[in-house]
């Protein structure tokens, strides 16, 4: 089977900063096994750090994402229940079909005031203080509040479901991951009910409550409560750190920030450059070997996982020139932030819109802005990449 790489073994060093690991790694092949960091000892997986690897891994019908295929199930589906990113065809063609009806283009870029309006409100009551944590008063309520008035989650709700969401995706002990998915499932299910038996509204979750297929098909109780659970976090969790990461390559590149500055006929393309160079999300969730299957060359067995790197495919220089440069007129395209294939992210224009409105408001309204202090910690875990906070002035 060859070498195992104990990724824990680099130390705090790699959760901050993974791409001279991920580069190293690529030098010496694309799919390598690995231990993760904090893992059992046992716990291997297979780690996919090349681009072209990556993207076909990513959209290979021979990797499951659902595990009970291999009797493996995770915390979250057994508190929740199946969603969108643990389902294979046909249930999962099932599911997108049942709800991408109600996630349209159209509906998306008729948020587009609202979100401006939202990005507005923040602004106006943080500029007044003259030095704020971009994360505390705008990168996370900015996208918290779109998702929860697009899916009718309540106003009062909104501060501990922000502490119960961070809890799931970067979590700080087994147990407290463990109490923020409970907390969540009954917080998800109670809301469902209240919604089941008050006059239809005019939200997302509402029209998926109501909403069925041609042939009758609709989506379950267990099916409704993981929908709004991805939907959820999914939908803010990656927008808070697109916005936080990329103001940081900003300030981090003073010469990319000008050149913004004086085009902002820029920003679109700057948004995918920061999606590559520091995206949200650092490796896809596990799929499994449905069957004996190569990849690269590299065999793997039926049963064991593998883990698709986005950040580590985005930053391959056979794809990307010069990788590790912040290049805002760089072409971006064909970035893996938001995955590949029949999982690439439902809510990705959302994020788009969000990233886009957020970044040019704060810059035409901050002409000063920089770094106020060192950023906080990096996020722990392998699946989401940013940090805690990061303190700027204007």
């Amino acid at each position: 089977m060859g070498q195992v790489i104990d990724l824990g073994e680099f130390g705090p060093g790699f959760t901050e900063d993974p791409h001279p690991v991920y580069a190293e790694l690529r030098t010496r092949g694309p799919v390598h096994r690995v231990r993760l960091p904090g893992a059992d000892a046992h716990h291997e997986v297979w780690l996919v750090v090349g681009y072209e690897e990556a993207r076909a891994a990513l959209a290979d019908p021979r990797l499951a994402k659902d595990g009970s295929k291999i009797d493996v199930t995770f915390l979250d589906e057994e508190l929740i229940g199946k969603y969108l990113l643990v389902t294979d065809p046909p249930r999962h063609t099932r599911l997108r079909r049942l709800i991408a009806r109600e996630f349209t283009a159209r509906r998306v870029e008729g948020l587009r005031p609202r979100v401006q309006e939202i990005t507005d409100s923040l602004l106006d009551a943080m500029l007044p203080r003259g030095r704020a944590d971009l994360v505390e008063s705008f990168a996370y309520p900015l996208p918290l509040t779109v998702i929860c008035e697009l899916l009718g989650v309540p106003e009062l709700d909104r501060k501990a479901f922000r502490a119960l969401s961070t809890e799931t995706v970067a979590p700080t002990s087994t147990q407290s991951e463990y109490d923020a998915i409970v907390r969540l499932g009954e917080y998800l299910t109670e809301l469902i009910e209240d919604k089941r038996c008050s006059p239809p509204g005019d939200d997302l979750l509402s029209a998926l409550i109501r909403t069925t297929d041609e042939d009758g098909d609709r989506l379950s109780a267990d099916e409704l409560r993981g929908m709004a659970f991805l939907l959820l976090i999914a939908g803010h969790e990656t927008t808070v750190n697109l916005i936080t990461n990329g103001v940081r390559a900003l300030l981090a590149h003073p010469g990319q920030l000008a050149a913004l500055r004086g085009d902002m006929g820029l920003l679109e393309g700057a948004v995918e450059e920061m999606l590559r160079y520091e995206g949200p999300v650092e490796n896809a969730t596990y799929r499994y070997a449905a069957e004996p299957l190569d990849i690269a060359g590299t065999p793997i067995d039926a049963g064991e996982a593998v883990m698709v790197g986005l950040t580590a495919a985005d930053r391959d220089a056979c794809r990307f020139p010069a990788p590790d440069r912040f290049d805002i007129r760089r072409a971006p395209q064909g970035h893996l932030a938001f995955g590949h294939g029949i999982h690439y992210c439902l809510g990705a224009p959302l994020a788009r819109l969000e990233g886009r409105v957020a970044l040019r408001a704060l810059l035409e309204r901050c002409p000063e802005l920089a770094l106020d202090g060192p950023a906080g910690d990096w996020l722990p875990g392998m699946l989401i990449r940013g940090v805690r906070s990061l303190p700027v002035r204007w």
